[in-house]
């Protein structure tokens, strides 16, 4: 008797409806033409203020304590009466340890409290303990959990487990959002990043993100490209809006004005608001400051 066909799972099925046989240099010659066509006509004070709007204010440094992220919430709490023609950033991005310290500290409305969880930035330990982690996260204030994927399980094609695992990590956010970090550098092709950014919509994610910041190279145009693409045939296959992230590397206001001008060019205005749209950074933000006050400002 004959072998029976190996079934299909649904993992592949899933990827099947999506074409994910893409072209680098393809990707990379769309990239340069939206970055010289498009993105000089958004380098504008509104869409520099949107972007400030949109960033997720991050301290992840070994030397993180209780009194310096305090302080560094504080900042946040001041910025409104500071600078009150202006938007406050989107959220405060901490170790989940700090996440009560930054809810007892907080004291302005609309600014999310985020935590990087399960085992943040190589998403190398147990299952359980990612659970455990974002589940503790959640309990001490988190509005909001940024995870790995497991590089090395979805490298070696091992889709169910790695989709189980964000699956898992959703449901112990309760009703928080989950933003699944690609690691795109990790995964260096463009067919990998399209592939790993379906898999985390599929498995729940509300916001797929480029990277740790951890990892050589982090946020690129291309990934971004690549990501927003995969956002958008996701959205018309299943009506769901999932939000999008770059983080790590982000350097220069003229960065952050082409991954804005990705955004619209590909997802259109209707995602440019910081409920589907965040950057991850820090740098940025008195970079933003002082282009929209046309003198240098260093208050963060």
């Amino acid at each position: 008797m004959e072998k029976n066909e190996p079934t299909q799972s649904k993992y592949d099925a899933t990827l099947a409806k999506y074409n994910t046989h893409l072209n680098d240099d393809q990707i990379a010659q769309e990239v340069t033409k939206i970055r010289t066509e498009k993105a000089p006509g958004n380098n504008t004070e509104a869409v520099k203020k949107l972007l400030f709007h949109c960033i997720d204010l991050t301290t992840l440094n070994t030397t993180d304590n209780d009194e310096s992220v305090m302080k560094f919430t504080q900042k946040v709490n001041l910025f409104d009466e500071t600078f009150p023609d202006l938007d406050n950033v989107a959220a405060i991005c901490v170790y989940p340890c700090f996440a009560e310290i930054v809810k007892s500290t907080l004291e302005v409305e609309d600014v999310k409290i985020a935590c990087v969880s399960g085992g943040f930035p190589s998403s190398q330990t147990f299952p359980e303990v990612k659970v455990a982690e974002t589940a503790m996260a959640v309990m001490e204030g988190a509005d909001e959990i940024d995870i790995v994927i497991s590089v090395g399980k979805f490298l070696a094609g091992d889709y169910e487990n790695t989709c189980d695992e964000i699956q898992e990590l959703k449901e112990a956010c309760k009703e928080g959002h989950l933003k699944v970090i690609l690691e795109t550098g990790a995964l260096k092709t463009a067919s990998n990043i399209k592939k790993a950014a379906i898999l985390a919509m599929y498995a729940g994610a509300d916001f797929i993100k480029t990277s740790t910041g951890k990892q050589q190279p982090a946020a690129t145009p291309e990934a971004a490209y690549v990501m927003c693409q995969a956002i958008k045939e996701y959205h018309e296959k299943t009506g769901n809006k999932i939000g999008f992230k770059p983080a790590g590397g982000i350097n220069t206001v003229d960065d952050a004005i082409l991954y804005y001008t990705i955004v619209k060019e590909i997802l259109g205005e209707e995602w440019l608001n910081n409920k589907l749209f965040r950057i991850g950074t820090s740098r940025l933000a008195n970079l933003l400051l002082s282009d929209i006050t046309n003198k240098e400002i260093k208050f963060f």
